[in-house]
Order: structure tokens, then sequence, then C-alpha cells
């Protein structure tokens, strides 16, 4: 599985949503979208990480981004987490990871002496064209909207 390369135009996809909607990625034509991979609900990176856009989505919307977060957790669990933060954007499932895959956004890592396979934390920014702009793999979810928006201009 190779990463994305600026240019490159971003894969589709069609997940569900907390509610169990289905979103797709072209339901976002014509607009710049953040996606943003995260590895679980509810934990402490990907809580700051979430609360982070949350707090920072004004900002962001004002300069033209849609933001949508994936992670392999199942529609219930998005939902409580979102409720639970109160998260305004779309938290979307991607059961077995295939979209992550998809993203070179998947892979070995290690976490308390444990090493496994899973989703691995990475955002894109999408030009209205669905080319990439922006990719970042391995974030830091500590700052790391802010660093973002500096990227953007934002």
């Amino acid at each position: 599985m190779s990463e994305l390369a600026i240019g490159e135009t971003a894969p589709a996809f069609t997940l569900s949503d907390a509610n169990g909607k289905q979103i797709s990625l072209d339901d976002y034509a014509d607009q710049q979208v953040i996606v943003y991979f995260y590895p679980k609900a509810a934990t402490p990176g990907c809580t700051t990480e979430a609360c982070d856009f949350r707090d920072n989505i004004n900002s962001l919307a004002a300069a033209g981004y849609q933001v949508i977060g994936i992670s392999p957790d199942d529609p219930e669990d998005i939902k409580a987490f979102a409720d639970q933060e109160n998260l305004t954007f779309p938290l979307l499932s991607d059961p077995g990871s295939k979209t992550a895959q998809a993203y070179g956004s998947f892979g070995e890592k290690t976490i308390n002496g444990r090493t496994f396979e899973g989703t691995l934390r990475s955002t894109f920014v999408l030009d209205s064209d669905r080319k990439v702009q922006h990719a970042q793999y391995n974030v830091d979810a500590d700052g790391h909207v802010a660093r973002l928006r500096d990227t953007l201009g934002v």
C-alpha cells in the first residue's frame, strides 16, 4: 500500500456516518475537503485531534474547507464519541479499514510495546476536483490543527 502523492486523485469512498447514513466523497463535489483518519474513537489522542478540529471548524469552514473524520469504529461508537465531544462534522465508519488502506493510512504501529496493524493517524487536504493538495502521515495529534491551519494559511 502506497502513500498518496500531491496532485493525485483521492480515492472515492462511501461510508456510514454515526447515524448509519451513507456519506460519499462525491457528496462534497466542488468543495475543498479535509479528510483525516484516526485510529480509535474516545482515546486520548483521537479525542485531542477531534476536539481540535471541532474548535477550529468555523475558521476552516470560513476558508472553504469541509472536515470529515474516518476511523474503523462502528457507527454506534462513533455516535457516542461525537455526542460526548459535541463534534459538529461527519465521522465515518471504515470497517475493515479499506478506505484507510486506499489512502495509505494503514500499517504497522507499536503501542505500549505491542506491535500490530491498524489505521494510522493521517490527514489529507483535497481540492474541489478531489486532487490531493496536502498529505500528512503519522500525525502528532497535539497541535495538529494549528500546524495544518498554518500550512493552509487559514
